[in-house]
C-alpha cells in the first residue's frame, strides 16, 4: 500500500485556505470494493442504498482499517473514530438526483434541550437533529468510492470552501450554488473524496447504465460532542 502523500491528488486550483475537500487514489484495493459490495448486496437490494450500517459487522471492522483512520485523522485529529455509515447506489435502474445542500444533521445517543440544536427527528429508533457549526466542524465524511464515479453515473457535485461559511439557509444554500463555481468530483474505483459535511454539494442523475456505489463514512473527533452530547453509532 502506497504512502498517503503519494496517492494525495491536489485539487485543481486549491485555494490558499482548506477548500473542505481532498482526494486520494488507490485506498482501497479493487477487490476489497468487490467484497464489500458483495457483503451490503442484501442490505441495497432493490433500493437506492441503505443507511445505519456501522451496525453491519464487515462495514464496522472495515471503517476502523487504518488507512482509513489515517486519513480521518489528518482532519479531526488523533482520537478520529467512525459513527455512522450510509450506502448509496445509483444506477440506471435506481436513479435520482439530490439538490445542492450541505449534510447538518448527526445521530444523537439521547435528547438534550438546547437552542442550538434541532429540530429533532427519529429514523430507526435513532434520534437525529440538526447541529450547530461547532459540533459539524468536528466531523469528516470518507466517500469510498466501490465503483468509479464518473461524468455519466451521476458524480458528486461541490462548491468549493462553502463550508467555511457555516450553517446555511436553504435559501442561502441556493443563492450560494447560483454563484459559486462548481467542481464535479470524478474518483477511480477504491479512490476515497474526502469532505467537510459544511460543505455545499449535490448530485444529478446518471446518464447510464453504470452503477455509482459509495460508502460514505463519516469520523468524528471523538463520540462526546461535549458534556452531555453524545454522537450514536449509526
Amino acid at each position: 500500500m502506497p504512502q498517503i502523500s503519494q496517492r494525495f491528488r491536489e485539487p485543481e486550483g486549491r485555494p490558499m485556505c482548506d477548500p473542505g475537500f481532498s482526494i486520494l487514489d488507490d485506498v482501497v484495493a479493487p477487490i476489497q470494493c468487490d467484497r464489500l459490495i458483495l457483503r451490503l448486496s442484501d442490505r441495497a437490494a432493490g433500493r437506492a442504498g441503505a443507511r445505519h450500517l456501522m451496525r453491519h459487522s464487515a462495514v464496522a471492522e472495515f471503517a476502523m482499517k487504518e488507512e482509513l483512520l489515517g486519513i480521518a485523522r489528518d482532519w479531526v485529529g488523533p482520537g478520529a473514530v467512525p459513527y455512522r455509515c450510509t450506502l448509496f447506489e445509483k444506477s440506471g435502474e435506481r436513479n435520482w438526483l439530490v439538490v445542492w445542500h450541505q449534510d447538518t444533521t448527526l445521530p444523537l445517543a439521547s435528547r438534550f434541550e438546547s437552542e442550538e440544536w434541532g429540530p429533532w427527528s427519529e429514523k430507526e429508533k435513532i434520534l437525529y437533529a440538526h447541529a450547530p457549526s461547532w459540533a459539524l466542524e468536528r466531523i469528516v465524511a470518507l466517500r469510498i468510492h466501490l465503483d468509479a464515479s464518473t461524468a455519466l453515473n451521476g458524480p458528486l457535485r461541490i462548491l468549493p470552501g462553502s463550508h467555511r461559511e457555516g450553517v446555511l439557509s436553504d435559501d442561502q444554500v441556493i443563492e450560494r450554488a447560483r454563484l459559486s463555481p462548481q467542481r464535479e468530483i470524478q474518483v477511480g474505483k477504491g479512490g476515497v473524496l474526502v469532505m467537510r459535511p459544511l460543505l455545499i454539494h449535490a448530485s444529478s442523475k446518471a446518464l447510464g447504465p453504470q452503477p455509482r456505489r459509495v460508502l460514505h463514512v463519516e469520523y468524528a473527533a471523538a463520540l462526546d460532542l461535549a458534556s452531555g452530547i453524545r454522537l450514536a453509532k449509526a
